[in-house]
């Protein structure tokens, strides 16, 4: 697999992505697409966005070798990407700010996105506080009652954070809510798209101004260990942490990809958001992809103790590299999840997003059974304040960890 080849120039990876959208959205979509490709040519946009991500975001971040953690699964050696130490919590403000710098070339003034776990969200209000931008975040009503953290940390600075209760008020209907809005006022605005997903150029653009953690992890494997990692694991919601990873890596054939998603309660229908497990081709919110929908076409409910996983379709890109046999995609169920996010808290001192957590349970399970000379990649995409209120919930009695 050549990873430079995709998406091709219609937005397709493979027979997944594509531009399904109003035609509304058609020319704003082929202009932000071709101010893109400007970009990237521009050596001022490289500087400015290289000094935003090291002297604002705050890379590069650390390679942690969890040297507890391996010692007590006894396996495979673990490594932990510390995306978690990021200015705002999570890898999402990679893209934020990337993005936000495109929207400024293309003279917008007006931002708005979309955020599950809130920690996209955050990103957006904190660079639309930095550059003086009007943001205006949807978020299911759901989502703001269990992450009422990150609501107030958007409203802080200086954004308006509108409720969104229409269906299962999460993130698929705050996708819709912030599409209508950028249907409506496309002129002023930009959308900021937070993971892999959305029409062409999105799921590119998201991966491209993620690739840096996959980039920085490879140089400093080779750094401390002076060869590549067996594995590669991170959690998959939308893809964008996942796919930020395993890009910079998808032409080296012996390093193994696992995708976790949530698994919720078990792979029942309506109680879990594991796309691979029974979903299907279809369409949603302008990209063609793998998406969880019943007999008749309509989106299945989801859930995921994690706000950021709890969604219906997976990116494009996701789909093409399963479909291509690429990447491994698994899940981790709410339990199996809580359990990581408890082990890694307890045995490292690091205190990983339930998202994250996924990809934590994964590595539970799998490490142990692995050569003491392997080496495991984990991404810790974001840091877990923002869900200890919720985990407490499960993890608590009395004040005290449950066993």
């Amino acid at each position: 697999m050549n990873a430079t080849t995709t998406p091709d120039s219609t937005g397709h990876f493979g027979q997944f992505g594509g531009m399904f959208v109003p035609e509304t959205l058609m020319t704003p979509l082929q202009d932000l697409a071709a101010a893109y490709e400007q970009a990237k040519a521009d050596p001022e946009f490289k500087r400015e966005l290289d000094d935003l991500l090291k002297n604002y975001v705050g890379r590069p971040t650390p390679l942690y070798f969890a040297e507890r953690w391996t010692e007590k699964l006894g396996g495979a050696k673990i490594y932990l990407k510390r995306e978690d130490l990021l200015h705002t919590g999570a890898h999402k403000i990679n893209n934020a700010i990337g993005q936000i710098l495109l929207a400024k070339r293309l003279g917008k003034t007006r931002i708005i996105a979309e955020t599950g776990a809130g920690q996209h969200g955050v990103a957006t209000a904190t660079v639309c506080a930095r550059f003086g931008m009007e943001c205006v975040i949807y978020m299911g009503q759901v989502d703001m009652e269990r992450q009422a953290l990150n609501v107030a940390r958007m409203r802080l600075m200086g954004a308006e954070v509108r409720s969104v209760t229409a269906g299962q008020a999460t993130l698929k209907e705050a996708v819709s809510e912030a599409m209508r809005d950028w249907v409506a006022s496309v002129e002023n605005t930009h959308y900021i798209i937070g993971s892999a997903l959305g029409s062409h150029p999105f799921p590119m653009i998201v991966r491209d101004f993620h690739r840096v953690i996959g980039i920085e992890a490879r140089e400093q494997i080779l750094e401390r260990e002076g060869k590549l990692p067996n594995m590669l694991v991170a959690c998959v919601g939308g893809g964008s942490n996942a796919i930020g990873l395993f890009h910079p890596f998808l032409d080296d054939e012996n390093v193994r990809m696992v995708g976790v998603e949530a698994g919720g309660d078990g792979i029942i229908p309506e109680r879990h958001a594991a796309r691979f497990q029974g979903g299907k081709l279809g369409v949603l919110q302008g990209t063609k992809t793998w998406l969880l929908a019943n007999d008749d076409g309509q989106i299945e409910l989801t859930h995921s103790v994690s706000a950021g996983l709890d969604y219906a379709a997976i990116g494009p890109e996701h789909a093409f590299l399963q479909e291509a046999g690429r990447v491994e995609y698994t899940y981790a169920t709410d339990d199996e999840a809580l359990e990581g996010f408890k082990d890694l808290a307890t045995t490292e001192g690091i205190i990983p997003a339930l998202e994250t957590a996924h990809a934590m349970a994964y590595v539970l399970k799998i490490a142990g059974s692995l050569p003491k000379s392997d080496i495991i990649i984990v991404n810790v995409s974001g840091r877990g304040d923002k869900d200890m209120e919720q985990a407490m919930k499960y993890l608590f009695k009395d004040g005290n960890p449950l066993e």
